[in-house]
């Protein structure tokens, strides 16, 4: 592995996402998994089943 890579994956693993930002990273995982299934699925199909999960307490993280 190149140095460069290295320092890359090392800058990557301090990485701290908000959790705007996981939400984000989690829909688009399921938006591409699910398009790979089925090419007629849509942003608004995810959205919908996403803000259809209830959200976990804080304290139960």
């Amino acid at each position: 592995m190149s140095e460069e890579l290295e320092k890359l994956l090392a800058m990557a693993k301090t990485v701290k996402m908000t959790p705007a930002e996981q939400e984000k990273q989690r829909r688009s995982f399921a938006y591409g998994n699910a398009r790979i299934e089925n090419d007629q699925i849509t942003w608004d199909e995810i959205n919908r089943a996403a803000d259809s999960i209830p959200k976990p307490d804080k304290d139960t993280r």
